[in-house]
């Protein structure tokens, strides 16, 4: 089941049969969710499978009602232009992070800014994207 609970937020890009690219959608509340994972591999990288994938990704999102999209990256050029932009403070109110803070999911952790976190490993940048 965990498998399954992991996998089912992924959506990939096959190229002749070979995964060039992956990406994930993950329901943090009731209105947010994070995008994880997003990569492309070397071969592929400017050939508009990343932006591919995010656009899979965000129209996803609208499907479930989420309103706001976060995403920690290094890649900040490439999230601007589909939309999001930087935060410095997680984007919701203190009895949502109040319960955020007993999730163990790392991601959270992340987007929650908390220290324990070791830097720099999903990205240095929180971005986020108000979706209409």
């Amino acid at each position: 089941m965990t498998i399954f609970e992991d996998i089912q937020e992924f959506v990939v890009v096959e190229v002749d049969g070979e995964v060039v690219g992956c990406g994930a959608l993950h329901v943090m509340w009731e209105d947010l969710a994070e995008l994880r994972t997003v990569a492309v591999a070397g071969t592929h990288v400017r050939s508009g499978i990343g932006s591919m994938i995010v656009t899979e990704l965000i129209e996803r999102a609208r499907d479930l009602g989420i309103r706001r999209l976060f995403c920690l990256t290094f890649m900040v050029d490439f999230f601007v232009e589909h939309g999001f932009g930087e935060i410095d403070e997680a984007p919701v109110d203190h009895d949502v992070y109040e319960q955020l803070l007993q999730s163990y999911d790392e991601g959270v952790a992340e987007f929650l800014g908390l220290e324990r976190v070791k830097p720099n490993t999903l990205g240095n940048h929180r971005m986020l994207l108000e979706l209409r």
